[in-house]
């Protein structure tokens, strides 16, 4: 059992909330992006593969290449404070705790951590119990619910708890993909971004990708993404020819979900489509997968492939509209706590 001494019994009980997002490498150099895909891809919810059969894959085959290649895409987006997401994930929840703070007059708690890398899951959970919080709400930064990364987020909780003698009440989101507030603060993004630039020939919504035949054993992912993506287009007031909906960032051999994001924006290139804007509405901040493969790495496709303008619309990060809505989402999942 984990010790708990710093708790005291006479201590007035609290109320907390633990962001959670994916996670970052220290560093973007080959060893820490090792040690971060090592702790990743050995997640059971992520590569469902037999141990058996992934244990030779990863660690002879997949940390010996795939390491020093990531390191240098993270180069491309790092900057001199550090990581992108981590940066932002920080933002976020120093907003969000301003907002919270006024909100209900300091009753409510709000830590940082990150499924896999630091700040880590046990690590959060140990700062908000050795703050007095007896009540605790997960708040996974994944608009749309997978198994993938929800489901491994409950995981983490789980397993640190186990080790817990004095366990806290607990309450979940899975997700809030078709929330009013998120899917305003996206097209107000959306709206805000074409205000500046110009609006384009199509509007690309690129998520995150999962193998497919996770989601053909029931995997809720897919259809999560599919209304977010309608629920956007009707807010925007798109026309079925002016969006498309697109997954991206998949690994290995096995069919994922589809279209494919690269090969879509090739051939819209190739269809004399001009201009195209792109939006990641499963990413709560900028990270590797937005500012690295979409915004450098599918741009060069698309132009390469005759297009001629190429947009990325960031994501929502820590704008005011988005805390907003994470403030308004956490108070009602707190309802009957404070």
């Amino acid at each position: 059992m984990t010790d708990s001494s710093n708790i005291a019994h006479q201590q007035t009980p609290k109320t907390g909330i633990l962001l959670i997002n994916l996670g970052t490498p220290d560093a973007p150099d080959r060893a820490a992006v090792r040690r971060y895909l090592k702790q990743f891809l050995w997640d059971r919810r992520v590569v469902e593969l037999p141990r058996l059969l992934w244990w030779p894959l990863l660690h002879l085959v997949i940390l010996n290449t795939r390491p020093a290649r990531s390191a240098r895409a993270y180069r491309k987006v790092w900057t001199d404070q550090g990581s992108p997401l981590l940066l932002t994930a920080r933002a976020q929840t120093a907003a969000l705790r301003v907002q919270l703070d006024v909100r209900t007059e300091g009753r409510v708690l709000t830590e940082l951590a990150m499924c896999y890398g630091s700040p880590g899951i046990p690590q959060g959970l140990t700062r908000l119990r050795d703050a007095g919080a007896r009540r605790i709400l997960i708040l996974p930064l994944y608009p749309q619910y997978s198994a993938t990364t929800t489901g491994s987020v409950f995981d983490a909780v789980t397993q640190a708890l186990r080790r817990w003698r004095w366990l806290p009440e607990l309450r979940f989101i899975n997700h809030y993909h078709d929330e009013p507030a998120y899917i305003a603060a996206l097209a107000n993004s959306v709206r805000a971004h074409r205000a500046q630039h110009g609006s384009a020939d199509k509007l690309v919504m690129s998520f995150h990708g999962i193998p497919q035949d996770y989601f053909t054993r029931g995997d809720p992912y897919y259809c999560e993404c599919q209304k977010t993506g309608r629920l956007l287009a009707a807010a925007l007031g798109l026309a079925a020819d002016d969006w498309i909906l697109t997954f991206q960032s998949r690994l290995g051999p096995k069919k994922w979900l589809q279209p494919y994001t690269d090969q879509t924006l090739q051939q819209l290139a190739a269809d004399q489509v001009q201009s195209v804007q792109v939006i990641c509405p499963g990413f709560s901040a900028d990270c590797l997968e937005t500012l690295e493969e979409i915004a450098q790495e599918n741009q060069d496709l698309f132009i390469r492939a005759g297009g001629k303008q190429f947009q990325y619309i960031p994501c929502l990060n820590d704008t005011t509209e988005h805390i907003d809505m994470l403030t308004d989402l956490g108070l009602r999942h707190l309802q009957g706590w404070i």
